[in-house]
């Protein structure tokens, strides 16, 4: 489950935040340097907090499956349409969707996954 948006149609309390949105402090016009081993154009999930350990996921393209993750980076770029991600995640059972910018934002481009939480399906989209 990510933080965001679901909380309210789910009910307060119904749910456990599942990623931590990890918000950029450089300026706008400043991109954060790539993570280890996800290239510019890519959404990235890691086994470990703030994109350490193994990279588990690397994709350019819409994704699914069923995948245990740590945290996840979208270091898309900017295109009309297809720069932002939805990620649809689970954590005991309960799932949700939340948009991710690309790096370096403005909003959440990076998040740190709670302990069991899975992802399901990446798809880029426009603007959250």
């Amino acid at each position: 489950m990510l933080t965001g948006k679901r909380l309210g149609a789910l009910g307060v309390g119904a749910v456990a935040v599942a990623f931590t949105g990890v918000l950029a402090t450089a300026p706008a016009a400043s991109a954060e340097p790539n993570p280890p081993s996800c290239g510019k154009g890519y959404f990235c999930a890691y086994s470990g907090p703030n994109q350490t350990g193994r990279l588990v996921l690397k994709v350019a393209g819409n994704w699914s499956g069923n995948l245990g993750v740590g945290s996840i980076f979208n270091n898309g770029v900017a295109f009309a349409g297809a720069d932002h991600v939805d990620v649809t995640s689970y954590l005991g059972g309960q799932p949700s969707t939340d948009c991710f910018h690309y790096n370096p934002g403005p909003g959440r481009y990076k998040a740190n996954g709670e302990a069991g939480l899975t992802i399901t399906r990446v798809v880029w989209r426009g603007e959250c």
